[in-house]
């Protein structure tokens, strides 16, 4: 496991488009789905520990923040071929094993986690209404055996303020944990 930081995208930047599979429903998702709706992508996995870290936490703000107005979307762009754990059909069971209520996206070709410029997961990126990039950054400071509290402080700060309409901080800190898993020779070139 190589612990890595988020890329930080440039606030401002709009959400690229995606069209992915939701492996539980086998519907497809896309961006526009969210049309005018505030919207967080989260890239992420079955396996990596930082995840597990703060997934059942992550689920009780999801529930939060979607009866406020926000949407969510999980995206896992790993390499399945050889990390299995992160397969369609172990993200099926993580789903439903944690309870997810939001949907959870199969980026085979790891286009759009390129697109994204995600680095690790869990990597966050908030959006407003428009799609325009407001916060990236890390859910908190709770990683795995750090003692820190897993309570989402800092995306809640962040949404909270999007949701009222106020100013979010500029002062952001990246998420940290495991690199995504590339393909060989489909490394991005900002990793």
């Amino acid at each position: 496991m190589a612990r890595t930081p988020s890329t930080m995208q440039e606030l401002g930047t709009s959400a690229p488009t995606f069209t992915l599979p939701e492996p539980r429903t086998g519907k497809t998702i896309q961006l526009s789905d969210f049309q005018g709706s505030p919207l967080l992508v989260v890239f992420a996995c079955n396996h990596c520990p930082f995840v597990i870290h703060i997934i059942d936490a992550f689920q009780d703000f999801a529930s939060e923040y979607q009866a406020r107005g926000l949407s969510i979307v999980m995206i896992n762009a790993n390499d399945v071929e050889h990390y299995p754990d992160d397969s369609p059909e172990k993200m099926i069971s993580f789903a439903e094993s944690h309870g997810l209520s939001f949907h959870y996206l199969y980026d085979e070709s790891q286009q759009v986690a390129k697109q994204y410029r995600a680095a690790c997961t869990p990597d966050f990126f908030l959006y407003d209404e428009r799609h325009v990039l407001v916060y990236r950054g890390q859910f908190d400071a709770a990683r795995p055996g750090n003692e820190q509290p897993v309570n989402g402080v800092d995306l809640r700060e962040a949404s909270d303020a999007l949701l009222q309409g106020a100013a979010i901080t500029m002062d952001q800190t990246p998420s940290l944990g495991c690199n995504i898993k590339w393909k060989a020779g489909n490394e991005p070139d900002y990793f």
